[in-house]
């Protein structure tokens, strides 16, 4: 039986100054799936997820969301498929100045969504969705870091998106707060048929919710499959990522810095 694939890049490139982040990178997201797209800091992983939404136009290659290829269209034409793509943002990003009911309500009123009620009724499903019915009158300063990330994956899938995509949605939370995330993550694929799309260096959370990994490194996949196939992996830098090791040319750059007078204080 033929998978469908909701998004897929296409020998994706992109060049900073002189370093190439994305070199060639090949990947097909699959309908309804948990994707989860693992490295190290600095190897491309929101540099990736930052083209499958149209923030950043590749060098080469091509974006494709299902059968609409999407790096070549007009802004105009682009927001019509961002409204069918949640993201939650690494630091969840909510308005300070808004309340959370209308924080989640941003989105809507920005997409043409004029009816009050439906806004009201919208608002109050997906709070309820992330079991945080009690906030809604509530500003982002008096929310705990996990409530604002729930608070921002609500106001991202309010739009009903096909793909909700997310940047290090655990970073800076505590493992029973994390677990939360991984729990709602998993609910909204289940639940609602989402295609999410993970990026994040958080392994435990990886295991917990993919439906398949990738690994990439220096800019390229070096590595996809599931849990299994990444735990059995015989690729030294594969090993060397998922077992927390330093490689060699991170511990010689490392070193360098130190040669060059930049030593760590005692």
């Amino acid at each position: 039986m033929s998978v469908q694939i909701d998004m897929r890049v296409v020998n994706l490139r992109k060049r900073f100054m002189r370093r190439d982040v994305l070199r060639g990178i090949n990947l097909d997201f699959a309908s309804g799936k948990i994707t989860v797209v693992l490295g190290a800091s600095g190897c491309g992983k929101s540099v990736l997820l930052k083209h499958l939404v149209g923030l950043m136009r590749p060098d080469r290659g091509e974006v494709w969301f299902g059968t609409t290829r999407i790096d070549k269209l007009q802004e105009r034409e682009l927001g019509i498929v961002r409204r069918q793509i949640g993201f939650l943002f690494q630091q969840s990003a909510l308005f300070d100045s808004m309340t959370v009911r209308e924080n989640i309500a941003f989105p809507l009123r920005e997409h043409g969504v004029n009816d009050e009620k439906i806004i009201a009724e919208r608002v109050e499903r997906v709070l309820n969705l992330v079991g945080l019915d009690e906030t809604i009158e509530q500003m982002p300063a008096e929310l705990s870091g996990g409530q604002r990330k729930r608070v921002a994956l609500a106001r991202a899938v309010v739009l009903e998106p096909r793909i909700v995509l997310y940047d290090e949605p655990t970073t800076g939370l505590d493992p029973i707060r994390s677990e939360v995330i991984n729990q709602l993550i998993l609910k909204l694929s289940n639940k609602l048929g989402i295609t999410s799309i993970v990026v994040t260096h958080d392994l435990v959370s990886a295991y917990r919710i993919a439906d398949h990994l990738v690994l990439l490194h220096d800019g390229k996949v070096i590595l996809q499959g599931n849990a299994e196939e990444f735990q059995s992996t015989t690729d030294p830098i594969a090993r060397q990522f998922l077992r927390g090791e330093l490689g060699m040319d991170e511990l010689a750059r490392i070193q360098g810095n130190w040669d060059d007078g930049a030593q760590p204080s005692p």
